[in-house]
């Protein structure tokens, strides 16, 4: 029975995913949703300002701290280590469920790109940020990254194993480009308001501050082959590239 329950609550984690996932597409393009960036709910900018803010510092908070090694090592003496993963995403994608719920409107209009084929490019780098953001989950290992690896590894009552470093793809570009598809896709609006400038400021500041963490992370837990892969791969824009020795490849954990 303990095996079954596991099972159901890594795949109900994984569905509440979906669920903060589709809609965080929704929300930034103002598109499907009830609540989005530019449609939350109303209030005077005194106040709209700072609580924008404190939602994503919740989410960046959480998102980060539970990710660290430290923070995984006590977490795991209350939280069986087969659901910690599971446990993870439902509580980010709580926090970002929150967000959505409790956003405020701010709408002046900081730049609104009228001219069709500029707003058709805008529109395309949005869409082509998703499948980057989603993509990369995909080249390291997807069902890991969201806990249902662990949970599968579990109900066969197989030990869980570390995934092996290794850059391929996306990785073989950029470091994150996890994280290069989500700025993309934040920043890429035809019509930008307030609201949305500051969201897409407030998360791409929680991103360098966290890739920054996240490298820390990597290069004491792989030493020389992650500093090795760090000076030969840029961190988010892929301007300079030279090719690998070896075949390591990359795993993040975002």
């Amino acid at each position: 029975m303990k095996r079954y329950l596991t099972v159901a609550y890594g795949a109900a984690a994984y569905l509440l995913f979906l669920v903060a996932f589709l809609y965080l597409v929704g929300f930034v393009a103002n598109l499907w949703v009830p609540r989005t960036v530019d449609h939350g709910l109303p209030s005077p900018i005194g106040l709209a300002v700072p609580v924008n803010v404190l939602l994503v510092g919740a989410f960046g908070v959480q998102h980060s701290v539970m990710a660290r090694p430290a923070f995984k090592a006590w977490w795991t003496r209350i939280v069986p280590p087969s659901i910690e993963r599971s446990t993870y995403v439902v509580l980010s994608s709580a926090v970002l469920l929150l967000l959505y719920w409790q956003w405020r409107t701010i709408p002046a209009v900081v730049w609104d790109v009228r001219q069709p084929a500029a707003r058709v490019v805008l529109w395309a780098l949005f869409w082509l940020g998703w499948v980057i953001a989603l993509g990369a989950t995909f080249m390291i290992n997807h069902f890991d990254l969201f806990g249902l690896r662990q949970v599968y590894l579990a109900w066969r009552q197989k030990p869980y194993t570390e995934l092996h470093f290794r850059t391929h793809l996306f990785y073989r570009l950029v470091r994150h480009p996890l994280m290069l598809g989500f700025l993309i896709s934040f920043w890429a609006a035809p019509t930008m308001t307030a609201g949305h400038l500051l969201f897409s400021i407030a998360m791409t500041g929680y991103i360098l501050l966290a890739v920054h963490i996240e490298e820390r992370g990597l290069v004491a837990a792989l030493g020389n082959d992650y500093r090795e892969y760090r000076r030969e791969v840029p961190m988010l824009v892929p301007l300079k590239h030279r090719p690998r020795r070896g075949s390591a490849e990359t795993v993040g954990q975002h």
